[in-house]
């Protein structure tokens, strides 16, 4: 029984720490490029391929269905975060312990929906400023939340794929 508290707690430690490190980082970076960079400039850091640039994402995921800042829009997106924030402690909770790639996935989710939570709290937009581009392709402007968010997704379907390839071994 020892045992199975302490991995419980281990569980809640990696969230502990994901969450204070990758909020405190978002939300740091986001107030620095606030502050260093006007909205809607470009800083170019390594040319043809990065920028800093300021931006804001009245939208969801690469500014899907963006609009004016604030009003019914800013509220759905808030409600929307804040279900998925309720669905990401469940799924966490329900983690069992030696699921460590899959809880720290959800740690990683839940870190970076909580950072653009703060924002579209505070602003009604959610501070964009990583700017990505190669030859002609350009990725939509990013943050530290939104990292995170994509490594976790990333980290879950891998854990899913390796966990089913996994249980297609050794089932007979």
């Amino acid at each position: 029984m020892r045992n199975a508290e302490l991995k419980m707690k281990r569980k809640h430690w990696v969230l502990l720490i994901c969450f204070v490190f990758i909020l405190a980082l978002d939300q740091y970076t986001k107030h620095e490029a606030q502050q260093k960079i006007p909205l809607y400039h470009t800083i170019n850091v390594i040319d043809g391929f990065f920028n800093l640039t300021h931006l804001r994402n009245t939208g969801g995921a690469f500014g899907i269905l963006a609009g004016e800042k604030g009003g019914i829009g800013s509220l759905f997106f808030i409600a929307v975060k804040l279900i998925a924030i309720g669905i990401i402690l469940y799924l966490f909770h329900k983690a069992k312990e030696h699921e460590q790639i899959l809880s720290l996935s959800l740690s990683l989710i839940l870190s970076g929906a909580v950072g653009n939570l703060i924002d579209r709290i505070r602003y009604g937009e959610v501070v964009d400023f990583l700017d990505f581009h190669l030859f002609s392709y350009h990725w939509p402007a990013f943050n530290i939340a939104d990292s995170a968010i994509t490594i976790g997704i990333g980290l879950m379907a891998f854990e899913l794929i390796f966990h089913d390839k996994k249980r297609l071994k050794t089932s007979p």
